[in-house]
């Protein structure tokens, strides 16, 4: 490895979404297999799907997905800035998994984010210190010329660290020899000698057809395709950013196969405002027979047999939500009704009678739904937690991340919340990931919904996110050039590489 540190990558994209967290996932997997000690690293994250390590810090969830596929456990040196928006121009900052306050987009990119490169690098240089190679992961584009002159995350890292760069692109979406080239062209002499190369994700159909287009573009820019990753159906690995309201209706992927019992199970997520987190119903939609939709309109939650309000990053800005929708009445109809209800962190909150907010939205004192008997109020500490406790006669694992404290005042224990009827409520993500809790919970939900639904005996979430984590590592060991990219790793960007014009303005 260069100068005794580890070797490393940036694996950037030509857009968000292009598929940066799964190939980062992806080459760790099959480095660890090839026996090297791995590490993932993102510079900053924007995401409202975050993950509290064991430490106690709070730090992107798809970073600690490529944990996993690297087989170490997640720190904050492996995303040492996090955003959270909090709405369309402002974020919480969150740094080495602590909160440190709340900026506009203007006042980030203006100052504190040159502010923060210092650390980045520090972290980045300290796990280069202790593992074979680091995998790092850009944010958006590389090439969002803006926003370069402050950048934290894609060629600024890989400037100062002198990491190679492939760039991935999506060609599902269709344009990607465009975004190839235009990418690489819109980057500076200095930017450009360190993109090595190209993956194509996400192809279907006959590689033999692609090939004359990557041989083009290898003409144009000096740089060779790295490989063609099929689409990959089923997946259903932890996604960045929330599902946009425009997605409403989309169907958590889940396992082929069929219930166990006669029915399937109907599970509706109300979409709300600023949803974070929303990987909680992963689990759900991994049991066979369960079928998870996200919705927005009452007449969506008449058929479901389970409704879940999940986290938010915005509680009474989601209650509002609800209550526009006409989704609050439908939530009291089925509460009244006796039909499952679980609200989860935000969600919780906004089941329950009242809410103080002098904090998250600074709205004051605001009714909740009344479901649960409990009174919210928002403190500046935020708490970051991995509880461990017991549930309906199961161990259940999970994890904290509120500024909201809540005083329970009646109903039956749950976790850390109450349960009335059939309405549940508590703070804790991931609990679902828990296998006897999940089936037992399930139960409870198809007993009280009138289902004839089995939960199935031997699903194990974790083994699931293990064989996805491997299948991963299978798309780039079977198509990718894993010679090629192990030479990068190890010795950097090749010399050379011609410049493409007209570079950045």
């Amino acid at each position: 490895m260069r100068g005794g540190k580890g070797g490393g990558l940036l694996v950037a994209g030509t857009t968000s979404d292009a598929g940066k967290s799964v190939v980062t996932a992806g080459i760790c997997r099959w480095l660890v297999r090839k026996g090297l000690k791995v590490a993932p690293f993102k510079g900053q994250n924007m995401s409202l799907n975050s993950f509290v390590t064991r430490e106690g810090a709070e730090i992107g969830r798809a970073q600690a997905m490529q944990a996993q596929a690297a087989r170490v456990e997640p720190t904050a040196l492996m995303n040492p800035v996090l955003l959270k928006p909090g709405g369309d121009r402002s974020s919480q900052v969150v740094l080495m998994g602590r909160p440190v306050g709340e900026l506009s987009a203007r006042g980030y990119h203006g100052g504190r984010q040159k502010e923060l490169f210092e650390p980045v690098m520090a972290c980045l240089e300290e796990l280069r210190s202790t593992y074979d190679a680091v995998i790092c992961e850009g944010a958006g584009s590389p090439a969002e010329i803006n926003l370069r002159r402050t950048d934290i995350v894609n060629m600024g890292v890989a400037r100062a660290a002198r990491l190679p760069v492939v760039v991935v692109g999506d060609i599902d979406r269709g344009g990607v020899f465009a975004q190839f080239f235009g990418t690489t062209a819109l980057l500076s002499p200095e930017d450009q000698s360190l993109v090595a190369g190209y993956l194509v994700n996400k192809f279907r159909g006959d590689v033999s057809l692609l090939e004359p287009g990557l041989d083009m573009l290898y003409g144009l820019t000096g740089r060779r395709t790295f490989g063609v990753l099929p689409y990959a159906h089923g997946l259903g690995i932890d996604e960045e950013d929330g599902l946009r309201v425009s997605l409403r209706g989309t169907v958590r992927e889940s396992v082929v196969a069929p219930p166990v019992g006669a029915d399937v199970l109907r599970v509706a997520v109300c979409a709300v405002p600023l949803m974070s987190n929303f990987t909680d119903v992963d689990a759900l939609a991994a049991e066979p027979g369960v079928v998870v939709r996200f919705v927005d309109r009452p007449e969506e939650l008449v058929d479901a047999d389970l409704v879940v309000v999940p986290g938010t990053r915005g509680t009474v800005k989601a209650l509002a939500w609800l209550r526009e929708r006409g989704l609050a009445d439908a939530l009291a109809r089925r509460a009244a009704e006796g039909r499952p209800v679980l609200g989860i962190c935000g969600g919780f909150q906004a089941l329950g009678e009242r809410i103080e907010d002098e904090v998250e939205s600074k709205a004051g004192v605001v009714d909740g739904l009344g479901l649960l008997p409990v009174r919210v109020w928002f403190g500046v500490e935020k708490t970051l937690a991995r509880p461990v406790g017991e549930a309906l006669g199961e161990r259940v694992e999970g994890y904290e991340i509120h500024h909201g404290v809540a005083d329970v005042r009646g109903g039956e224990a749950f976790l850390d919340g109450c349960r009335v009827g059939s309405v549940w409520g508590t703070h804790w993500h991931g609990s679902l990931e828990s296998d006897g809790f999940r089936r037992a919970f399930l139960r409870e939900v198809a007993a009280a919904a009138g289902r004839r639904f089995v939960p199935a005996p031997g699903t194990s979430f974790g083994a699931l996110r293990e064989e996805q984590l491997d299948r991963l590592g299978d798309l780039i060991e079977e198509h990718a050039d894993t010679d090629a990219l192990l030479r990068l790793i190890e010795e950097g960007a090749p010399a050379g590489l011609p410049f493409v014009p007209p570079g950045a303005p």
